[in-house]
């Protein structure tokens, strides 16, 4: 089945979107400090990104620049943006793509590192994700090491999605959670529903000691 693409979004709507959504995720504790990265896709070629150094709850408009797909990272952006600009390029569908470091994701990542995933079924919440409509679905995000070389991260990353159509998220040990929607309003769902899945994870792992 085609997948209709998305109408454009104007810098200034996409600004509107990134700055709610920072200011929604860190009252829940999801991006402390300075951390996170936010993104939203303004057309076949462009999206607006964050700036580096700011804290995502105090976000304004002027914190939003705008990258290239196809080209490096504009000055003052995280340099993160290349792993938001390789989803884009690797999933025409990703509309917004949100990075958190909420300290279940930056702990429950580095637990189960050697496993090199976390599987996640058995809990209603599943059906949040993407197109998975039953809480019987056994849901698999992948967990990267930690890599300072992001190019060399971001190539990892694109051959798992190579292979994983179904994926809507992974992880980065003992740094934070990567997830992405067709909308702003479905990653956003994501994150929430992820940060709580990943809640309920650990703490199975504590029941089971």
């Amino acid at each position: 089945m085609s997948i209709e693409p998305a109408p454009a979004a104007t810098l200034s709507e996409a600004a509107r979107e990134i700055v709610e959504v920072g200011r929604f995720l860190s009252v829940r504790n999801f991006v402390p400090a300075t951390s996170g990265n936010f993104s939203r896709r303004l057309d076949a070629r462009t999206a607006a990104v964050t700036r580096s150094g700011v804290d995502k709850g105090e976000l304004v408009e002027a914190d939003i620049l705008v990258a290239d797909i196809h080209a490096p990272p504009p000055k003052g952006s995280s340099a993160e943006t290349p792993l938001h600009l390789q989803l884009y390029r690797d999933r025409p569908e990703a509309q917004a793509v949100l990075h958190t470091h909420s300290v279940v994701a930056a702990l429950l990542s580095n637990l189960r590192l050697p496993e090199g995933e976390l599987v996640l079924q058995d809990f209603e919440l599943l059906k949040a994700l993407g197109d998975t409509r039953t809480h019987e679905a056994a849901v698999s995000i992948p967990i990267f090491p930690n890599d300072q070389d992001i190019p060399r991260l971001a190539e990892k990353v694109t051959a798992m999605l190579q292979k994983r159509a179904d994926l809507v998220a992974y992880l980065i040990a003992g740094h934070g959670l990567y997830t992405w929607g067709r909308s702003m309003a479905e990653a956003r769902r994501h994150v929430v529903a992820l940060e709580h899945l990943l809640t309920y994870e650990l703490e199975k792992m504590k029941v089971r000691r």
